[in-house]
């Protein structure tokens, strides 16, 4: 199978964070807005379409944040993910002006809504990647990896 591009929004206001509220047989879970890059499409291109299309929002999209590997062998909580290799690049954005965030017309298969959950919450929340938490706090901090490796 091929690996394939995805997106991913990071839209943090008043220490919120914009996701994706989604259910599946596990239960509430969230993401942030994203999905695949089409063919001729830039990183960016993507960005926009996948959180017009997810949450009814235009973006800004800013710089680059993280690239995490996701490779569902590695993972096996995940059975119906187990062929699945897939790159992400979260980018920085901001809403333009007069962006209310809804549920948009091209929503992900599991997605239920949007919503705008506080970063000291996403654990409890069950946001994915959890092991992405850390550093959402503080997106500016030198020291911070842009490559995050394989997780889940």
């Amino acid at each position: 199978m091929p690996i394939r591009n995805s997106v991913k929004a990071i839209i943090i206001q008043d220490g919120k964070l914009l996701c994706n509220k989604n259910e599946d047989k596990r239960g509430i879970f969230h993401c942030v807005p994203g999905g695949g890059q089409e063919y001729q499409e830039s990183l960016a291109e993507a960005v926009v379409r996948e959180c017009w299309e997810e949450a009814s929002v235009k973006v800004e999209v800013g710089e680059l944040l993280f690239v995490r590997d996701y490779i569902g062998r590695n993972h096996p909580g995940q059975a119906r993910l187990q062929h699945v290799h897939q790159v992400e690049f979260f980018f920085r954005c901001h809403l333009l002006p007069g962006a209310e965030p809804k549920m948009g017309t091209g929503r992900d298969h599991y997605q239920i809504g949007v919503s705008w959950v506080p970063l000291e919450e996403l654990a409890q929340a069950k946001f994915y990647p959890l092991d992405m938490i850390q550093w959402l706090f503080d997106l500016d901090a030198s020291e911070r990896p842009v490559y995050l490796g394989d997780m889940d």
